[in-house]
């Protein structure tokens, strides 16, 4: 396949950066002025091109719509504290989403495209970077299936995006989760390690009666009789039980999070034990009731780590020690977030500086 050519570019002439209020961002809530388009069509990709920040111009037949071949990923940029700007772990994310789209038989933008597209857009829109401790640029890539033909098939047309937007830190009060062993996230052989939209529309129903009970989110089991733990919410989970850290193994059926592979390699750095393997609704009650469970807490691209104090298992609400700065999430989070604006090294080249 061809590589594309160079990245054309049309700028704004009305930023409306000064909307934002960056003492008081919500997740989602504004969007930079700028964003990356590129088509797929005939075999290969096309020109890709920087534009103003607009609504799209979509057939009511486009595949996506109907057909679920949507694919995104989550990634962040920061503000370092010697004012240049840092895009966090550009190849892990890249290599998610060309594993995910392959999944959703899409094309895959070639790497060159995806990187130098990273940097040109987030380099435009450097001043929408928030400077505030916690707070990132928030990016998302994310593929569709583009072509306008309602017939149930593989779609020969998909158009690249990407568009960013200031976030702030998320999750910082500790939340309250229940085990939902009724309803799955995924299935073992189906799309649950891909970034696809279906994953993410599927899991509202049950979060949504989780909540109507009082609670935040779900934490997800495999459905089976004798049940295991899969992920938190939108995010993978972390316990600490017998002063050890420890994560559901990854498999087809969990999502291969940027977070909690970077947690995980922190966590070694910094000395703690920790365990990839399954930990089951049993194992989890038990150690409640030893109290030799910790912490828990979800990782995740948005909230980095969501600290969790209450687990709903069978009808009874267990409850999580206080959190203070020498928790293990947190001692981690602070590690991972030292190492994202430059003031701790770079020892495993997660960094891409503009």
């Amino acid at each position: 396949m061809e590589l594309l050519p160079g990245i054309s570019i049309r700028k704004t002439n009305h930023s409306k950066i000064h909307e934002v209020d960056f003492d008081h961002l919500e997740f989602g809530k504004y969007v930079s002025d700028h964003m990356l388009l590129c088509d797929y069509a005939n075999g290969e990709w096309g020109q890709a091109q920087i534009v103003p920040f607009a609504n799209l111009s979509l057939s009511p037949a486009t595949l996506a719509l109907h057909y679920g071949q949507t694919v995104f990923e989550g990634m962040k940029a920061f503000c370092r504290k010697d004012g240049r700007i840092n895009i966090f772990r550009i190849d892990k994310h890249y290599d998610r989403f060309g594993r995910s789209l392959d999944r959703m038989c899409m094309a895959i933008p070639p790497k060159e495209i995806f990187i130098e597209s990273l940097m040109k857009l987030t380099e435009m829109d450097k001043a929408w970077v928030p400077q505030q401790a916690g707070a990132s640029l928030y990016i998302r890539p994310f593929v569709y299936a583009s072509e306008a033909k309602f017939g149930v098939k593989i779609s020969e047309q998909y158009r690249f995006i990407i568009f960013t937007g200031p976030v702030p830190d998320v999750f910082a009060t500790p939340i309250k989760v229940k085990v939902e062993t009724n309803y799955t996230r995924a299935a073992r052989g189906g799309t649950g390690f891909a970034k696809c939209g279906g994953n993410y529309g599927g899991a509202y129903y049950p979060t949504q009666l989780a909540r109507q009970q009082g609670y935040d989110q779900v934490l997800w089991t495999n459905g089976q009789a004798d049940p295991f733990i899969e992920e938190s919410g939108m995010m993978n989970v972390m316990f600490v039980i017998n002063n050890v850290l420890v994560t559901p193994p990854l498999s087809d059926s969990i999502l291969d999070g940027v977070t909690r592979d970077s947690l995980l390699t922190l966590a070694n750095d910094l000395g703690y034990q920790t365990e990839e393997r399954p930990v089951s609704v049993a194992e989890l009650a038990h150690a409640f009731k030893n109290k030799t469970i910790t912490e828990a807490f979800g990782a995740g691209t948005a909230a980095v780590v969501a600290p969790v104090q209450t687990i709903h298992i069978n009808g009874i609400d267990f409850h999580l020690p206080e959190y203070n700065r020498e928790s293990v999430m947190n001692k981690l989070k602070q590690k991972l977030e030292r190492i994202r604006i430059g003031i701790d090294d770079d020892l495993h080249r997660w960094n891409s500086v503009l």
